[in-house]
């Protein structure tokens, strides 16, 4: 799903900026010409301070313009957020799931945790899922030929496959899920998943004994996570057990509305992020 800073980015705007042509002018100005210099040299001392009052006074150019650059996008993000509403998948899911959901500002992860008898889930997802997607949208090996292009048919069939194409690019990003299930001294299973056209896609679904594995990024539990055998490739088992399994989450709330609730969350995230950043990298301009 196109983010509702890109679609908006699509309408044309005017923005204000200095003219770099107009700066190089100003440069060039502000510099005695070679004659001028071959001629009559100038001290060393004033030459030395000419030239850093000319390189603090660029600098002075270029924070200003960079801060004005910042401001108007914080204000075009403020303007999009007043016009914009929380999506109702996002609200119906926080109002009505048993799970507690953790987002820290300035972090990309976000968790959802919760109590299923004497299991304790958590559910992680990444806002990082967003910026890393890449649409398959133009397959090489299906490329219409020039001589193709040229017939009816294969006109016909290029306009079709650019309306797909738009389509598949308004449709939500699918979204990696980390789901692991714990319980007290007896390990934990680690589901790997993806929230994609709102189903809960599984991938991989293992056990460890030590519940450590499941969490832990580090090189060290990384590593001793690959000496362990956590299970077969979740296609490969019968498929009534895969369908038993997927009624086994479903029952601890890993359900449509999260497959639906995930990908527009992260989207909403990813915006207040960009909004948070904008300010911090203004902030220490202008200090």
């Amino acid at each position: 799903m196109m983010s509702l800073r890109a679609v908006a980015r699509s309408a044309p705007r005017t923005l204000t900026r200095m003219s770099s042509a107009a700066v190089r002018n100003t440069t060039r100005a502000a510099q005695p010409s070679s004659l001028l210099r071959t001629a009559v040299p100038a001290p060393r001392l004033a030459a030395a301070f000419s030239s850093t009052s000319w390189r603090r006074s660029q600098k002075s150019e270029v924070d200003k313009e960079l801060l004005a650059k910042l401001e108007s996008e914080l204000q075009f993000e403020n303007d999009m957020k007043e016009t914009a509403e929380l999506p109702s998948s996002v609200k119906d899911f926080l109002e009505n799931t048993a799970y507690e959901i953790k987002d820290e500002t300035g972090k990309e992860d976000v968790y959802l945790h919760r109590k299923f008898g004497d299991e304790t889930i958590t559910v992680s997802f990444s806002i990082s899922d967003l910026a890393n997607y890449e649409p398959d949208m133009y397959n090489d090996d299906n490329a219409l030929t020039d001589e193709e292009l040229d017939t009816p048919e294969g006109k016909e069939l290029a306009e079709s496959e650019a309306e797909e194409g738009f389509e598949d690019a308004q449709s939500p990003v699918p979204c990696r899920l980390n789901i692991v299930v714990e319980k007290p001294n007896k390990g934990a299973l680690n589901i790997e998943a993806l929230a994609q056209d709102g189903s809960i896609i599984v991938e991989n679904f293992y056990y460890y004994k030590d519940a450590t594995l499941a969490h832990s990024s580090s090189p060290e539990a990384v590593h001793s996570a690959e000496d362990v055998y956590p299970g077969p490739p979740f296609g490969s088992l019968d498929e009534d057990l895969q369908l038993i399994l997927e009624r086994y989450l479903e029952e601890r709330g890993i359900t449509q509305a999260m497959a639906v609730f995930v990908p527009d969350y992260i989207d909403v995230k990813e915006q207040r992020e960009y909004q948070n950043w904008l300010k911090n990298v203004k902030d220490f301009v202008k200090a």
